[in-house]
């Protein structure tokens, strides 16, 4: 059985930084890519996750979040919702039904590229991210009427 980091990472410490790259930093655990989590256990977080009991706690994350990135208003996610474990799991965590598995103050609502960058990121990497503010046209501007 994995011994869990001193650190334990929470929702309510999360929540009381401001901005997207600060909540962002405070998760980041830099994996190695194509670093395997359960290895050939995978199967068991898998079946987990189709779960009615993780699809009830995720829907209570995604409501407590407002569907945002990091729990941040104004950054919706419009796109793949991911709920990230603030500390690590594993298969003793499903098999032993742990807190840090279920319980809503170890979890947050990511898009999948901010997922990503937690895992795989680099530091000071965060500005790949953000948001860009759209205006009308901006992509076409051939079709900009001019008066």
């Amino acid at each position: 059985m994995k011994i869990k980091p001193k650190n334990i990472r929470t929702y309510s410490e999360l929540s009381k930084l401001p901005t997207f790259e600060e909540r962002l930093e405070y998760l980041r655990v830099e994996n190695t890519p194509g670093e395997e989590t359960f290895g050939f256990d995978r199967y068991i977080n898998q079946k987990y996750y189709k779960s009615k009991e993780w699809e009830s706690i995720r829907n209570q994350v995604i409501i407590r979040d407002n569907g945002c990135d990091l729990g941040i208003e104004g950054r919706d996610i419009n796109s793949k919702i991911v709920i990230h474990h603030l500390n690590p799991i594993d298969v003793s965590d499903i098999n032993n039904n742990t807190d840090f598995l279920k319980n809503p103050e170890y979890l947050i609502t990511v898009s999948y590229g901010t997922h990503n960058m937690i895992h795989y990121g680099r530091k000071g990497s965060a500005d790949l991210n953000q948001m860009i503010n759209r205006t009308e046209g901006d992509q076409t501007p051939w079709k900009k009427t001019i008066f």
